[in-house]
């Protein structure tokens, strides 16, 4: 499929069909594999003959998935994991050891900074982290063992976008491993490796699969540092399920349908908030208003699907608003069919500092909008509602 558009790519890349001439990819529910004999199975093992041994290993399904993600990211190959921050952790966990250094933006997901700041300093992995924004924070930051770096873009909650071209100058003047969480953009918005990143990390949980059905998570970009990343995951078993890889690869099919509805719909609704009396503040890269709307335009084809509000009156006024909502559903999940409203500072970046909060600009009045495939008149009318 190679050269084909986004669309006939996410459809058309498939396993091969079997015998029974399938016209979609059958689900390979299966622990282990066959082998013709003895030898055969010697071989497998020896990595002297390619073929299936063991889901943990490799599965028609999760190959699938995995090629299928890497080949919309641009990316050499990918390999699927249990979960995004499966996904986070093994890409640390494979390519680095002790002494070496990691430079991360600090507006990053919750469970990645305690990765970064409680666990891996365990193993003698250190962590400086910088304002993303500032050009030389980045600079200053990289140390003679600094070996990765890690950021998020558009940054969850608070949308703040991470100029790619810049990062990925700097990782090529220090020899550093970029390495970029796509999960907000998805490659169909945004494709890092178009700008030099060598490892493109996804929580398919999210947008991919775009209906809060399954787990998942992948690692797509160059071969030599997905294929440690998979070593990591065959000997200690992060995999994803065949099952949940056939659900994503489906969903693949449909994300660029999705992400234009998605997209759309998050435009007319932050739209309708910025002159809403209770907001103070509309956070969504699509926006004129947004500080960094040029560099949007420049590295991403539409402004995604998630909307950030900083309500006026704190967390008290911002409780109310979520306790009047009745099409948004209230869970710590985004990129559903289902728009969702999540209090971040109370939830997803309860376990962080408040300091640290704060300083990267999750206050107690900032709620985050995951907005769905809904009627979008009806979801304003139900923001409106909510704030009478």
């Amino acid at each position: 499929m190679e050269g084909k558009g986004f669309e006939t790519r996410a459809i058309r890349t498939q396993i091969e069909q079997s015998q029974h001439r399938e016209h979609s990819a059958p689900l390979f529910l299966t622990s282990s594999f066959t082998f013709d004999d003895a030898d055969m199975g010697a071989a497998l093992f020896a990595g002297e003959q390619q073929g299936n041994l063991y889901s943990r290993f490799s599965n028609p399904n999760t190959d699938e998935f995995a090629r299928k993600l890497a080949t919309l990211e641009g990316a050499e190959t990918g390999v699927a994991t249990a979960s995004g921050m499966n996904a986070v952790f093994t890409t640390f966990a494979a390519l680095l050891k002790s002494g070496d250094h990691i430079v991360a933006a600090r507006a990053i997901f919750g469970n990645s900074t305690y990765i970064l700041n409680e666990i891996l300093p365990k193993w003698g992995i250190t962590c400086t982290f910088v304002d993303a924004r500032i050009p030389e924070e980045w600079e200053a930051a990289v140390q003679p063992n600094s070996k990765l770096v890690f950021f998020e873009t558009p940054t969850n909650p608070t949308l703040d976008l991470i100029d790619l071209e810049f990062v990925g100058a700097l990782c090529k003047k220090h020899n550093l491993i970029y390495t970029v969480d796509n999960c907000f953009a998805t490659p169909y918005l945004q494709r890092p490796s178009e700008f030099g990143a060598d490892l493109i990390i996804h929580s398919a949980t999210k947008w991919i699969d775009g209906q809060g059905r399954v787990l998942g998570g992948a690692i797509v970009g160059k071969a030599e540092y997905v294929h440690a990343c998979y070593g990591f995951i065959r000997r200690t078993g992060p995999s994803m399920s065949p099952f949940n890889a056939w659900v994503l690869s489906k969903s693949l099919e449909t994300l660029a349908v999705r992400m234009d509805r998605h997209c759309s719909n998050a435009l007319a609704f932050a739209q309708a908030l910025e002159a809403h009396p209770d907001v103070e503040r509309v956070i969504y890269p699509g926006l004129p208003s947004h500080p960094q709307y040029a560099l949007a335009k420049a590295q991403m084809d539409a402004g995604g699907g998630m909307v950030s509000v900083v309500v006026k009156g704190g967390i008290e006024r911002g409780r109310t608003i979520l306790n009047g909502l009745k099409i948004f559903s209230l869970t710590a999940n985004l990129g559903d069919a289902r728009s969702i409203a999540t209090h971040p500072a109370s939830t997803t970046h309860s376990k962080t500092a408040k300091e640290v909060r704060e300083a990267v600009g999750i206050t107690d009045g900032l709620l985050r909008f995951s907005i769905g495939l809904e009627t979008v008149a009806d979801l304003i009318e139900d923001f409106n509602q909510a704030c009478r």
